[in-house]
């Protein structure tokens, strides 16, 4: 069962706050640079996190691979 996510108002105005912090370090990779550093983060989290599904970075560290996954699927060659 699917379940909406929905912010209210001061949850969008804390998210405003936090997001030129955050930002640098989660978003889109563009370019090799970017992409090393988000590979670079991710190594930092599963360190950290593990295989611990409820640590509190857990769904960072999966928001990371996907963006990962993604600039790759694009960008890197396949072996053959």
């Amino acid at each position: 069962m699917e379940r909406e996510i929905v912010m209210s108002t001061a949850q969008i105005e804390k998210a405003f706050q936090a997001w030129p912090q955050v930002e640098p370090t989660l978003r889109v990779p563009h370019n090799e640079r970017e992409y090393r550093q988000l590979v670079k983060l991710l190594d930092r989290l599963v360190d950290e996190v593990g295989e611990d599904e409820n640590h509190p970075l857990a769904s960072l560290m999966e928001v990371l691979g996907v963006l990962i996954e993604k600039y790759e699927d694009d960008n890197v060659a396949e072996l053959a």
